[in-house]
């Protein structure tokens, strides 16, 4: 069996392998590569090393030397700013483990964050060591590695103070075994938040101090963002097994070309005004859009990348809301895509779509 998505640890485990074994500078406590050869893993180095995220280098130097500090990570921005994607490969890089992983929602429970009991056991023998279940956090700080707490802002606000004693002090009280568990040297919590979603739960200001944040941003420009969305879609498209598709750049473009316009409101050349739609038209959808069109037209069409076959997929990209989103995707279409003579097979397609 073939895992679907294998954990950045064994997809690109020789890439690892390789720097660990050039890596010659100091490496704190618990890590398994220096702080420069993290970032040259998550940045590339133009050879053999990929990039694993386009944005400024000095965004990635401010979060990798946070996790050498005693303060954790909050990794902030919209949706689809590569905020996972960053935590998981700063825990593969740091650990090599990026499955220390709590996924926060409205339900998650204090369990999650501390440890819970396995209840059959507790019956039977009351609270021992042997009936509690460790939390992917505790875990992490028993083996001094890189937890990672998705989606933080989700989590109940009471839950979330869970992690004060934790952070601030590095300890796990466990008043049921009157004990505790000390993090080891090399634990530290990577936690990824965004304000846009509905169901946001704001951080005190107790945590939001235990915390150095990071803000993620949306590409800088057209072509970074072209070459993230090129990148993962060859990705996705060898773990999915899909046949290749030639000459896919040119729609990866429109449709990048698209999402920009719409997020930002103007036109590419600054000369007409548009309104944005309610959602987000992340990268990250971007992506699935073109991902997409290239299963339908390698299954269903010639084998190229038509703009039929991601038209459908920028409609559901873009029109969220029927009502006030199909009002700016028609004036869009009327107003921008119509009159471009290079897009007139775009416009048809979305159009019908």
């Amino acid at each position: 069996m073939t895992a679907l998505r294998p954990h950045a640890e064994d997809q690109y485990a020789e890439e690892l392998a390789q720097l660990a074994s050039a890596d010659d500078r100091p490496r704190p406590p618990g890590w398994r590569l220096s702080p420069q050869a993290v970032v040259t893993y998550l940045l590339g180095d133009g050879a053999k090393i990929t990039p694993k995220y386009v944005g400024p280098r000095r965004l990635m130097e401010v979060a990798v030397s946070t996790l050498v500090t005693d303060r954790a990570l909050l990794l902030l921005g919209v949706p689809g700013t590569a905020k996972t994607w960053v935590s998981e490969h700063l825990a593969a890089a740091i650990s090599g483990d990026s499955t220390l992983l709590v996924q926060g929602t409205a339900g998650t429970a204090e369990e999650a964050i501390r440890y819970g009991w396995n209840y059959a056991r507790l019956l039977a023998e009351g609270p021992t060591e042997a009936a509690m279940v460790a939390s992917p956090i505790m875990r992490a700080m028993q083996t001094g590695a890189i937890a990672r707490l998705e989606e933080l802002t989700r989590v109940p606000s009471d839950v979330q103070d869970a992690l004060i004693t934790i952070l601030s002090e590095k300890t796990l009280p466990v008043s049921e075994l009157n004990t505790e568990v000390q993090a080891q040297r090399g634990f530290n919590l990577i936690a990824t938040a965004n304000d846009r979603d509905r169901g946001v739960n704001e951080l005190s200001s107790a945590l939001r101090r235990r915390f150095n944040t990071v803000v993620l941003p949306v590409p800088a420009s057209a072509d970074d963002e072209v070459e993230i969305v090129a990148r993962r879609v060859a990705q996705l498209g060898q773990s999915l097994d899909l046949p290749e598709v030639p000459a896919a750049l040119d729609e990866i473009r429109r449709v990048v070309t698209v999402f920009r316009e719409l997020r930002s409101g103007l036109t590419e050349d600054g000369r007409t005004k548009l309104k944005s739609p309610t959602g987000t038209l992340s990268t990250a959808e971007a992506i699935s859009v073109i991902t997409n069109g290239m299963a339908l037209a390698a299954h269903f069409g010639d084998g190229r990348l038509h703009p039929a076959d991601v038209a459908a997929g920028i409609v559901g990209a873009v029109v969220k809301d029927p009502v006030s989103d199909g009002v700016v995707w028609r004036e869009y279409l009327e107003t921008v895509v119509r009159e471009r003579s290079d897009w007139r097979d775009f416009y048809r397609a979305a159009r019908d779509a």
